[in-house]
């Protein structure tokens, strides 16, 4: 095929979302006779008709069900090239854009100001991401790399620096009976309500942060479910549940109305940086070695 045009590729993509040629004319801020034009253009080249369209529909052939399955990915994959080929070109100057959970640490805080005094020329924005969506901000690009709670395992982020492991704190209001404790027993959990994530979190990741059951297999009660970390804090110092943090959360949001109470036999919490296996951009590489400099104290990781 000879005179690929780029322009009749995203007016077809444009159009195979839209199915209509007067919003993909607004959306390509183009006139809809523009649009016809560059269809018309990429079904000649290709030889068939790719949509049907009619006075009161348009939709797509079975041919251009299969072409658009095919030319998604490719269309993605060239952009990513370009996106790639430009931040090296710029190296780690630009903005980076990382994601936290719940607080900004003491030793991710550090983390902030080394990278900042060693790249200038890169402006790094914080941004709070919602409890119940760990990854959801990342993969929707609203942020570069984030800051979570382990575990995690998708397939699709890179796990870089792990830190801040410490016991889990529970979070319990005032009048509850655990709150005079210094330490709680895993197995105590199943004497009160857990607050957990709601929305879109995996399940592992959900029943890592609030199990269903003890160590010793006793059930737990299911608390509220929650969006955010404030809508969780809110409903412990309410007396509807209890909840596990990670330590540095916990030492952040301490308040008069609830206590945070280290918990025994249970895995310790922990911090790690992810980032997208197809978008590790030099600012985000040169971020992840930063961390694990500062926050784990083991020099630079290979990100």
């Amino acid at each position: 095929m000879s005179g690929l045009d780029l322009r009749e590729l995203e007016c077809f993509l444009v159009l195979s979302e839209e199915l209509h040629f007067g919003r993909a004319a607004e959306r390509l801020y183009v006139s809809q006779s523009r649009v016809s034009q560059l269809l018309r253009a990429l079904e000649g080249r290709i030889g068939a008709r790719l949509l049907n369209r009619t006075s009161r529909r348009v939709r797509l052939t079975p041919l251009g069900e299969r072409f658009l399955a095919e030319l998604r990915p490719a269309h993605a994959a060239l952009h990513g090239a370009v996106k790639g080929a430009r931040e090296a070109a710029r190296g780690v100057e630009g903005v980076l854009r990382v994601g936290f959970q719940g607080a900004v640490g003491d030793g991710l805080m550090a983390a902030i100001v080394a990278f900042r005094d060693r790249h200038p020329g890169c402006e790094l924005e914080t941004v709070e991401i919602p409890l119940a969506d760990p990854f959801g901000a990342l993969r929707q690009g609203e942020v570069d790399t984030a800051v979570v709670c382990l575990p995690v395992a998708e397939p699709d982020l890179v796990l870089g620096p792990v830190f801040s492991r410490q016991p889990q704190r529970l979070a319990v209001d005032g009048g509850h009976p655990l709150a005079g404790r210094a330490v709680v027993r895993a197995e105590e959990l199943a004497e009160s309500p857990l607050v957990s994530p709601a929305g879109p979190a995996p399940r592992y990741w959900r029943d890592a942060l609030a199990p269903a059951a003890t160590p010793g297999g006793r059930p737990v009660p299911p608390g509220p479910r929650v969006h955010t970390l404030q809508e969780g804090l809110t409903a412990v110092a309410a007396g509807r549940g209890a909840m596990l943090l990670c330590a540095p959360t916990a030492e952040y949001h301490g308040r008069s109305a609830v206590r945070f109470l280290p918990v025994e036999d249970l895995p310790e919490s922990a911090l790690g940086l992810i980032w997208r296996k197809a978008d590790a951009t030099a600012r985000v590489r040169e971020f992840g070695r930063t961390v694990a400099a500062t926050c784990t104290g083991r020099g630079p990781t290979r990100a």
